[in-house]
This record gives C-alpha cells, sequence and structure tokens, in this order.
C-alpha cells in the first residue's frame, strides 16, 4: 500500500469477527473528540451498494467464487477511500476505520494467493496506524453466540485460527504499522492502551494538536 501525505491521520481496526473491534471504533473517536481532535468513524464493508453485495455473501445469502469476492471488496475499498476517507483527511481530520485492506489479505488468504490479495490492494493508501485486536478464535465464537443467532462465512474456529496466522504475518513487517493490542482485558483496559498508542502517534503528527 501507499503512504499518503494528507494532513488528516488513518487509524484503522483488525481483528478476528468478535474480537471488538467495532466497539474499541467507538470508543476511541470519542475520546478523541473530547480531546479536541476532530474524528470520525467509518467501517468496511460500507453501507453503499458493493457493501451490501458482500454483506449477502458473508452472512450466506448467496455466493460467489473467492476471487470475484474479493474484488467486490477491492471496489468497496475504492468507492469508500474515494467518497468517505480521503476527504476528511484532506481536511487535517482523524478518520477510524472498522476494518481495512488487512481483513481483506488475512481472511482471503484462505483460499487465494496473499501475492495476488496484496496487489489487488496495493494501490490502496496505508492507514498511519492499525490497532490488532488478539481474542483467541474460541472466545472469539462464544461472543458471536451470545450476541447474535447466526454466525457468518468466516466464523468458524479453524477458519479464525488460519486468519490470526495470517494477521500475524502482516504484523511482523514492521513497514504496516499494526500493532497488537490484547482485546481479551476490560474494554475499558483494551480502550486505555488503544489510547495511549495513539496519543503517542497524536503528539507526532500534531504537536500542537492543531486539527479540530
Amino acid at each position: 500500500m501507499i503512504r499518503h501525505n494528507y494532513p488528516g491521520l488513518f487509524i484503522t481496526f483488525e481483528g478476528l469477527d468478535g474480537a471488538g473491534s467495532s466497539s474499541q471504533v467507538e470508543r476511541l473517536k470519542k475520546s478523541l473528540n473530547e480531546l479536541g481532535y476532530r474524528a470520525l468513524d467509518t467501517k468496511e464493508p460500507t453501507n453503499n451498494i458493493v457493501g451490501g453485495l458482500i454483506r449477502g455473501i458473508l452472512t450466506k445469502q448467496w455466493s460467489l467464487p473467492p476471487e470475484g469476492f474479493q474484488l467486490l471488496f477491492a471496489a468497496d475499498r475504492s468507492h469508500h477511500l474515494i467518497h468517505s476517507v480521503i476527504p476528511q483527511l484532506e481536511k487535517g481530520h482523524i478518520i477510524i476505520s472498522d476494518r481495512y485492506a488487512f481483513s481483506s489479505i488475512a481472511f482471503g488468504a484462505l483460499e487465494l494467493n496473499q501475492v495476488w490479495l496484496k496487489c489487488i490492494n496495493d494501490k490502496f493508501i496505508l492507514p498511519d496506524l492499525t490497532i490488532l485486536l488478539k481474542v483467541a478464535p474460541e472466545t472469539c465464537i462464544e461472543r458471536i453466540g451470545k450476541s447474535r443467532a447466526h454466525f457468518e462465512l468466516f466464523e468458524e474456529v479453524k477458519k479464525l485460527k488460519k486468519v490470526w496466522r495470517n494477521y500475524e504475518k502482516l504484523a511482523a513487517d514492521k513497514a504496516n504499522k499494526i500493532i497488537i493490542v490484547n482485546g481479551e482485558r476490560t474494554k475499558d483496559e483494551v480502550e486505555a492502551q488503544v489510547l495511549a498508542i495513539t496519543r503517542s502517534l497524536l503528539s507526532r503528527k500534531f504537536p500542537s494538536n492543531e486539527i479540530k
């Protein structure tokens, strides 16, 4: 992926399904706004037309070959960046996304070549920071079972174990700017560590807290 030069900050959250990324995105946005920054949240898949098609596959309402499925993710991501992410970065805002390209690579590599997956995502911008929440696959499945009545496409312990190994390989590459955070603690404890990591980055990018 390509490092961006926009004045704003792009932060993404990754992890297995059930790791708690949605909750931590909301908490970080709230904390940053309270500190005086202008922070907004977003997610992938999006709620646009392509995102709806993706959700239909995830919920097993219809299917595509793996290659077609990942190309849908890439199309959705392109639309997301052009219409939601980049306009906010250009304004100097902080945008926090619940999932991004590393999800496509980690989950997609269950069936596809990781080199190809990286290739179809390599023209997208690289986040300034990615928080990868580490939660055991068994715990994730337990959480999902308590929160909703059905499981989606990748939500099996065996599959999630493979996905996590893919995430670890991505995190090992320092150029990806991925920091692993233990997501099995309380939500408050996870939030505190995420905020500390983010504030360290903010102090370097916005030393005078100029964005609002």
